[in-house]
């Protein structure tokens, strides 16, 4: 059944263009000449959802199949839930405006644990059964993928199967065994079991846990012996090959990223101890830069746009960037398209970059110290000096910028007073490298923003096992920054330490919290990413009427010899390598980034031998 909207109810919202559809190169099929629908959510506003490049990628890859259609959905703002509800109008895709929950496939990306709500709420307003066990054979398979899913857990109870690792090939790999099934007359269970069978496929329901009196997890088990018992994520070999999407959609409403985005490479050649993407999507694959300037050229024929994004973890440590943003600078100078850099590495920063890239404006640069101290930037193998930071700031303010954002983590494990206070310290050598830059050559009116994160451990990490700095701790480490920044040039920001306290009971939770989740968004929770929606004392009353403890989640460490809820994932790193840089943390002791020197963490041999070319492992 398709929705119609009407004049007078997109009136009456924020933003109507999010809800309405038909954008240059959206993809328009008769639905009829199709076996599969697929319902492509984004578990946020439609703003942040099309600035994601992977809803993209996958959006236009199931479309290029002739029996599928990949249909957009996104979180409606609560304005337009309360008239949906108000109007008995379920969650419609964008394209078609049909009810989702006729759908063949929900398939939602994971990309922020503060977002689950929003899928609970999703399903509900679509008119799906909230868990896996409630649905019937007429319901759509519910699916998720992205970076969370590596602790797929906290959702076991309501996704039907999880997609891990890169998803352009094993998506397609389910479509084709969800065409073979489809008319059979077989049960939901019997497709469930043909896809476990492929590799990155992992069904919630086919394994069981058993606990320990303490809590802890005694073993995961499948509950068939036929269904695998280490579930190992999937990558894609060779980036030149992999498809990209050769158009995109352009949408009528202001976006986040509203660019060209050109991905240059997958992975990291660092090794940073709190990074989540750093691990989980090694090892790195570069683009050639020719396939780079093929695919610039047609999204910039096809779309219209005049800047060009290049995303990757770590953009500058590609190793053709020089001699790819040249040509691409000097090929698109005539059709007037800029280059749009994101942060780059203090110790990899190119003025002579950042002019080209940024000829008109000069506003602000960022940076990301994330500790004040040499030694609390060693304990989290960072890789840069206080030296790097003032030499990177010194070229910028001589070259006429004149703002520098300046990110920071605070509870990180070992942490001291003095580390918090080596923040300030350092915003104000920033300060006074400015001061010291000739007249002639500074921008005007210098602006030096300090932003502190909490620190959340995050699965696959080597500080997987260290419990998060409590909320009363991390409160006080603000309040003295906020005290020891006297300079008017510095302006701190940070942001709301119980939201990461709920982001880290997610983060590394099992799946006894699922009930909990369900039962905070019956109490009203959603958009919990947003501050103005964020209910922490709903969510704690949550917690306790279903007996669980969220400090059991967030602010306990873990012993390495305790079965994590994770650990029937395999992500190509192996535990022996992240326990031994959670060692060396507490030695304070670097390790050196894998193009220097490949540090054995398994990932190079993960798929037939892949390091990324160059010795990056």
């Amino acid at each position: 059944m398709s929705i119609r909207l009407s004049d007078g109810l997109l009136k009456s919202v924020e933003k109507p263009s999010r809800y309405t559809g038909n954008e240059w190169n959206s993809v328009i099929k008769d639905p009829k000449t199709v076996d599969i629908r697929f319902a492509f959510c984004f578990p946020d506003t439609y703003e942040i959802g099309m600035s994601h490049l992977g809803m993209k990628i996958l959006y236009h890859l199931l479309n290029e199949r002739q029996d599928c259609y990949c249909e957009r959905v996104f979180a409606p703002w609560t304005d337009m839930e309360a008239k949906m509800r108000e109007n008995n109008i379920p969650l419609y895709a964008l394209e078609t405006k049909d009810e989702i929950k006729n759908f063949d496939f929900i398939g939602f990306t994971l990309q922020y644990e503060m977002s689950f709500t929003n899928i609970v709420n999703m399903l509900d307003l679509a008119g799906v059964p909230l868990t896996t066990a409630d649905r019937k054979d007429n319901d759509p398979f519910v699916c998720a993928g992205g970076p969370c899913a590596y602790n797929p857990e906290p959702l076991a109870d309501i996704i039907d199967f999880f997609m891990l690792g890169e998803g352009e090939e094993i998506i397609n790999e389910v479509m084709d065994e969800y065409v073979k099934w489809k008319g059979t007359g077989k049960s939901r269970i019997a497709f469930l079991e043909e896809i476990a069978k492929l590799e990155g496929i992992y069904v919630p329901s086919f394994y069981e846990f058993d606990y320990n009196e303490d809590g802890t997890i005694k073993s995961f088990t499948p509950i068939k012996p036929q269904y695998p018992v280490k579930i190992k994520k999937r990558i894609i070999k060779d980036m030149d090959k992999v498809y990209y999407p050769e158009k995109m959609i352009v949408p009528y409403t202001d976006i986040v990223h509203d660019r060209i985005m050109l991905e240059v490479f997958r992975g990291c050649i660092r090794g940073c101890r709190f990074c989540q993407a750093g691990f989980i999507y090694r090892p790195v694959r570069e683009k050639s830069h020719e396939r780079l300037m093929e695919l610039a050229k047609k999204l910039e024929e096809s779309t219209g746009y005049e800047e060009i994004s290049l995303t990757s973890l770590s953009t500058s440590d590609y190793s053709q960037l020089e001699e790819f943003t040249t040509e691409l600078l000097d090929e698109m100078k005539e059709r007037k398209v800029g280059l749009s850099l994101p942060s780059l590495r203090l110790d990899s920063f190119s003025l002579d970059l950042m002019e080209k890239a940024q000829k008109v404006r000069k506003s602000g640069l960022t940076f990301a110290p994330e500790a004040g101290t040499q030694r609390l930037r060693d304990v989290i193998n960072k890789g840069i000096t206080e030296e790097d930071l003032l030499n990177a700031v010194s070229l910028a303010f001589n070259g006429g910028w004149h703002g520098v954002k300046l990110y920071f983590m605070l509870g990180l494990p070992t942490e001291t007073n003095e580390d918090v206070e080596g923040i300030a310290d350092l915003a104000h050598k920033v300060v006074h490298a400015y001061k010291r830059v000739p007249m002639e050559k500074k921008g005007k009116g210098l602006n030096v923003t300090v932003s502190t994160a909490t620190f959340v451990p995050k699965a696959f990490t080597p500080f997987q096992w260290e419990a998060q700095d409590s909320i009363e701790n991390v409160s006080q480490k603000q309040m003295l920054l906020k005290e020891r920044i006297r300079s008017k040039q510095i302006t701190y920001n940070y942001h709301e330490n119980k939201l990461s306290f709920l982001e880290a009971v997610f983060a590394r939770g099992d799946r006894r919290i699922c009930k909990a989740l369900i039962k905070a968004w019956e109490l009203g929770c959603k958009f919990d990413g947003w501050g103005e929606y964020f209910k922490y004392d709903i969510w704690m009353k949550a917690f306790e009427e279903c007996g669980v403890d969220p400090y059991f989640y967030a602010t306990r460490k873990r012993e390495y010899d305790e079965i994590l809820p994770w650990d029937h994932i395999d992500i190509g790193v192996s535990k022996k390598f992240l326990i031994n840089e959670s060692k060396k943390a507490y030695e304070e002791k670097i390790t050196p980034n894998c193009r220097v020197n490949c540090g054995g963490c398994g990932a190079a041999v993960f798929e037939s031998g892949i390091c990324g070319g160059n010795g990056i492992g």
